[in-house]
């Protein structure tokens, strides 16, 4: 389980950063009020435990970012709005990022800076001159190149929170994220990403393909 004082001490942080000497209000409200979202119940892998993962890789990837303070505060945002059922989670994410940020005092450059990163994670495909796209996205992915048991844990928890579709439905669904997700050139783009993620994320990303390709088991 994430811990949850360490969040809100490093949601603090992060916006302390990124305001500046000019502050603004007290972050506390605006940690709570993330956490929140993050804990609903309709959650399974989309979790506190998900954000604190992809916060853990930020940091390890940090050298490759040009703002990384945005880039962290664009992994809070990324997916603080999350209704499985819903198809525009990102753009109301991000439109969230837009209202949140600009009232807790982050400057306009950087609020819109975390707007669009969040918004990139509608396709994880950062071009090649967007540094900090390409961390925001190879820290989100990096649950793709997990071991076997956790990438299991990961596909399994995906498919609790779609538990309202159809088997069939669910299957062509995720068959065609996971076409899309290969048929990119590369799946990270940061130097630590590619040397240390991309050979396993492909690895997981084929062998989960072939497995739902295989015939539904016979319900009889």
């Amino acid at each position: 389980m994430a811990d949850l004082d360490t969040l809100r001490t490093r949601f603090a942080r992060t916006l302390e950063a990124a305001r500046g000497p000019a502050g603004g209000p007290d972050p506390a409200p605006y940690a709570e009020e993330l956490l929140g979202r993050w804990q609903e119940p309709q959650r399974r892998y989309h979790t506190v435990e998900h954000l604190a993962a992809v916060l853990d890789r930020v940091d390890l990837l940090e050298e490759y970012a040009r703002d990384p303070e945005a880039v962290r505060l664009a992994a809070w945002f990324h997916d603080a709005v999350y209704l499985p059922d819903r198809s525009e989670n990102e753009e109301r994410s991000a439109r969230l990022a837009e209202r949140a940020l600009a009232e807790a005092g982050v400057p306009d450059a950087t609020t819109a800076e975390v707007a669009r990163l969040v918004r990139l994670t509608v396709t994880h495909d950062p071009a090649d001159d967007d540094p900090d796209g390409q961390v925001l996205c190879d820290a989100d992915l990096a649950i793709l190149a997990s071991p076997p048991s956790a990438y299991a844990a990961y596909t399994t928890a995906v498919r609790e929170e779609y538990h309202f579709v159809p088997s069939d439905a669910f299957r062509t669904g995720r068959t065609e994220i996971l076409r899309r997700l290969l048929a990119l050139p590369r799946l990270f783009r940061t130097p630590y990403g590619a040397e240390r993620w991309e050979a396993t994320a492909r690895y997981n990303l084929t062998a989960e393909l072939e497995m739902l390709s295989l015939p539904a088991p016979d319900p009889s």
